[in-house]
């Protein structure tokens, strides 16, 4: 029987950085699935950084989702290979960009033009977190 190979962090790195790409394109699993010919779970696996993912469907992966190979694998990645945004904090950057609330909140408030405006929000919600932490 063959040896399961374990997932690491930079399996996990890659699959946040797949999700972030598809959900970028407002693309299913079930889509990417379809167009890579497995199931959506297998896929959701991918992303959660659980299954390993092959040089070839990566290739695949990066094509449908068109971007480069390199994509995946860009953001704080020393060369240690453990990416800092996993060391810091499970609540990272990247893993807010990878839920629907992050990527909405991104896209309306790159939607605003007014700086002033934008600062603004920025000030408010730096405001409310900081009242949030002291509660």
């Amino acid at each position: 029987m063959p040896r399961t190979k374990s997932s690491n962090s930079i399996d996990k790195h890659v699959g946040s950085r797949i999700r972030m790409r598809r959900t970028m394109l407002t693309m299913s699993q079930t889509k990417l699935a379809d167009a890579l010919g497995i199931s959506f779970q297998q896929v959701g696996q991918y992303e959660k950084g659980t299954y390993r993912i092959g040089a070839s469907r990566l290739h695949h992966i990066a094509q449908i989702l068109q971007v480069s190979v390199a994509f995946f694998f860009e953001g704080d990645m020393p060369a240690g290979g453990e990416p800092k945004h996993m060391i810091a904090s499970p609540n990272t950057i990247m893993d807010f960009m990878t839920t629907s609330e992050g990527l909405a909140l991104a896209k309306a408030f790159m939607r605003i033009r007014s700086t002033p405006l934008r600062r603004r929000i920025i000030d408010l919600v730096e405001e409310i977190a900081a009242e949030d932490a002291r509660e």
